[in-house]
């Protein structure tokens, strides 16, 4: 377990009780910041012991860090649960089913191919008539918690998700201001690859040379977050090795990532390769996109191309009708990485684009890597309530950074004649460039 010397300036104010998600649906003191670092001094200290009743506390946290911003007394909650994690996957703490699930994912999810063998099979299925009917049927209910919980995110799968179509070089637009490498994320580029496309043309015509290298992979967030900290080695070295390869030359100005998930994760490499080396492994920094491009600012083409979006009628959005848009704060980009600026200041330099805040922005939706998947329950409940508090806005668009938050955000909007549109920041900028 983990040292109790960083529990140490915890002085059980409750300041972390109302931002925290699972308290939030729960309402137990063992399943809060507080009571799970009571619990960590508690077995430190020999007088408790992790057992599958103590460990289901800390399997109930969704890893968003909400307590670390939250917390007046600087307690690091996120170094603690990272180092109890790898405890937790121990196989007597979870029932046989709970533990071969979670193994199941992990040999899936951050493999592209294999999941995208798994999904290949289902597209005559997701997003048409029949995932309807059987949704109405009530049959998905026979599945199972879990296994509901993954057909109700399955999203209506485009062709483009089942191949990579960038070249390695994506030439800049006008004139280069410098040269970038992506990260395509595993459940991105499958589940959403618009996302990646927008990225890309954003990029471009904002004089980036993009370079894609075809053959990386996952970056690790999935296992990372779930304290499989081997198999989370294995997918950062063969990453940082497909960006650190011969064939890219010169060398990149910073490796950017379009999901917060997986930069909070690739920021920690220095950590998670090296020990706490200064060095991240690819030679140049790790970005989030929107944190690059504001670093960087638009290129003055680029804003000058900036139009008005088009409401769902079609109508362009207007002074007297603008294009009303609520920002989703992603627990990995707000709490994780300390960004929330940024991509709000690079949306509002789309014309006639009103951004409206949500009353808990940073409450977690319930997406939290696999967290929807494998505490469904909990998670439904974080999803609705997100999901309502982001509708209460009157937004008629929700801008979501992470895939996996998008996924859950569309999952539990609430139906209406005029459904909310949930879209990346990048896809509403190059839409606004008509780049897309």
């Amino acid at each position: 377990m983990a040292s109790s010397d960083p529990t140490d300036p915890c002085v059980h104010c409750g300041f972390c009780l109302p931002t925290c998600a699972s308290y939030r649906v729960m309402g137990t003191e063992m399943d809060s910041p507080r009571g799970r670092i009571h619990t960590l001094k508690a077995i430190d200290a020999g007088e408790l012991e992790l057992d599958a009743t103590v460990a289901s506390h800390f399997d109930s946290c969704l890893g968003c860090f909400a307590c670390v911003s939250a917390c007046p007394s600087g307690v690091r909650y996120d170094q603690l649960i990272e180092a109890t994690r790898p405890q937790l996957n121990k196989p007597e703490l979870r029932s046989c089913w709970q533990t071969r699930f979670r193994q199941l994912l992990l040999q899936v999810l951050p493999y592209p191919k294999r999941l995208r063998a798994l999904l290949t099979p289902l597209r005559a299925y997701a997003g048409t008539p029949i995932q309807d009917l059987m949704r109405r049927s009530g049959f998905v209910r026979l599945l199972g918690p879990q296994l509901e919980a993954m057909e109700s995110l399955l999203p209506k799968l485009a062709e483009e998700g089942f191949r990579d179509q960038f070249p390695h070089i994506n030439p800049a637009q006008g004139e280069q201001r410098g040269r970038v490498g992506l990260v395509l994320g595993c459940v991105q580029r499958c589940f959403d690859p618009a996302v990646n496309a927008a990225t890309v043309a954003v990029l471009q015509a904002n004089g980036y040379e993009v370079v894609i290298p075809a053959n990386q992979g996952c970056c690790g967030a999935v296992s990372h977050h779930q304290g499989q900290m081997e198999q989370t080695r294995d997918l950062a070295s063969a990453l940082v090795e497909s960006f650190t390869s011969d064939q890219i030359d010169p060398p990149l100005d910073a490796v950017l990532v379009a999901a917060s998930g997986c930069g909070h994760t690739m920021k920690a490499y220095s950590e998670i390769l090296d020990g706490g080396s200064e060095a991240n492994g690819f030679h140049c920094p790790v970005q989030d996109v929107h944190e690059f491009l504001f670093k960087k600012g638009l290129s003055k083409p680029f804003q000058q191309s900036l139009q008005p979006l088009s409401h769902a009628n079609g109508q362009r959005a207007s002074a007297d009708q603008p294009l009303v848009v609520a920002y989703h704060d992603a627990c990995h980009m707000i709490h994780g990485q300390g960004i929330s600026h940024q991509p709000r200041q690079l949306l509002e330099t789309i014309p006639h684009l009103q951004l409206r805040e949500a009353t808990e922005a940073g409450v977690c939706c319930g997406s939290a890597g696999i967290y929807n998947l494998v505490q469904p329950n909990e998670a439904a409940e974080l999803g609705r309530i997100k999901a309502a508090d982001l509708s209460g806005t009157g937004a008629s668009v929700i801008a979501s950074a992470n895939i996996g938050c998008s996924l859950q955000l569309r999952r539990h909007l609430p139906a209406t004649s005029e459904p909310v549109v949930v879209n990346h920041p990048m896809e509403l900028l190059a839409r606004s460039a008509s780049l897309i």
